[in-house]
């Protein structure tokens, strides 16, 4: 859980055409939870390449297309991830001792990564978060570390000084060696990352008294980037609505759904505007109220299905009387036999 809110927390949306490469460490204080000691899992623009955690003790892909690099490079990450086990141990106790904690439960993420978009240009990054909180981070502009809580000064101030300018050890990475890592895999899985599928819309209304709650449903489409609103009257911008995540599919397309609360008016009209890569121009579907005669018919069939459960329960309720009356004839029969008569 942890893991997931802190990639969500970090994440950026990139331009359909540009690609990325990320890595995001978690480091926990102890086992517990059902959650590795330490994992590492690296990702090429939304897809998962690869995983490390302290339970398995290896690195594997995790896209089918990251199996075309040879057992080297898997015995090399592999080892890359026991070492980093050990310096991750180091920071969570350091990070304890910051912030004054001897015991319990606590999580240390790092977030690196770096982008080429469509044009050419290159940006790196790297984000450090203690608890679910941002602890510090790299200043791609000056190539040091920013302390984002007063508890991550003294490490910034160490790894800053003139003689370790971590900072400019990771512009290199990210400049050049995160670059070439990055070309090479998108060549992988050009096929898979790059592919193009339309999204599908669907709009409905759900009435609430005087209001009405519209939802409109993008669904199946890749890449993930997509631009999804609400639009009165073809050009006002509906500024009140709740927005899901972009979600995956298990077939690796994605969906996301937009719903505005609004008060229609007489002479109003809303629709969902979608804007996707796959598209020529920007879709703008209309939402159309349900006509009355629908409803009525809607009704009708609601209240004539309503009267035949009633009639089909007035039958059963009218049979096991029936049955019980007999049941109870019969046992009262049984009963006044002459034998117990005469008992009685």
């Amino acid at each position: 859980m942890f893991f997931c809110i802190f990639l969500l927390y970090l994440w950026r949306i990139v331009d359909s055409d540009s690609h990325s490469l990320r890595y995001y460490y978690t480091a926990v204080s102890g086992p517990g939870y059902r959650i590795p000691e330490l994992s590492i899992a690296g990702y090429v623009d939304d897809q998962q390449i690869d995983l490390y955690t302290s339970d398995i003790g290896r690195n594997i892909p995790k896209a089918s297309w990251m199996k075309k690099k040879d057992d080297e490079h898997w015995s090399r990450e592999t080892e890359i991830g026991k070492r980093t086990e050990a310096l991750f141990r180091h920071d969570v106790k350091t990070a304890m001792m910051r912030f004054n904690q001897t015991g319990g439960f606590h999580i240390y993420q790092v977030m690196y990564g770096c982008e080429r978009r469509n044009d050419g240009s290159i940006t790196g990054y790297e984000q450090h978060g203690y608890d679910g909180r941002e602890l510090m981070a790299l200043d791609t502009q000056t190539w040091t570390y920013v302390p984002t809580m007063e508890q991550a000064q003294i490490t910034t101030q160490r790894v800053n000084h003139p003689d370790v300018q971590a900072g400019m050890m990771s512009k290199d990475y990210l400049e050049y060696e995160c670059i070439s890592a990055l070309m090479e895999y998108v060549e992988y899985g050009r096929e898979d990352l790059e592919r193009r599928v339309r999204p599908q819309v669907k709009v409905s209304g759900q009435e609430k008294g005087d209001t009405m709650k519209l939802h409109c449903q993008v669904y199946g489409f890749h890449p993930r980037a997509v631009d999804v609103k609400w639009m009165k009257n073809g050009g006002d911008k509906v500024y009140s609505y709740e927005t899901t995540p972009v979600l995956p599919n298990p077939d690796g397309t994605y969906q996301i759904r937009v719903s505005a609360k609004v008060t229609p008016k007489e002479g109003d009209s809303y629709s969902c505007y979608v804007d996707h890569i796959t598209l020529e121009e920007a879709l703008l579907v209309q939402w159309e109220p349900e006509p009355e005669s629908e409803k009525s018919s809607v009704l009708w069939i609601i209240v004539g299905a309503s009267n035949g459960v009633i009639v089909a329960l007035f039958s059963i309720c009218s049979f096991l009387l029936y049955k019980k009356k007999k049941l109870v004839y019969k046992a009262s029969s049984d009963c006044f036999t002459e034998d117990s008569f005469i008992k009685m």
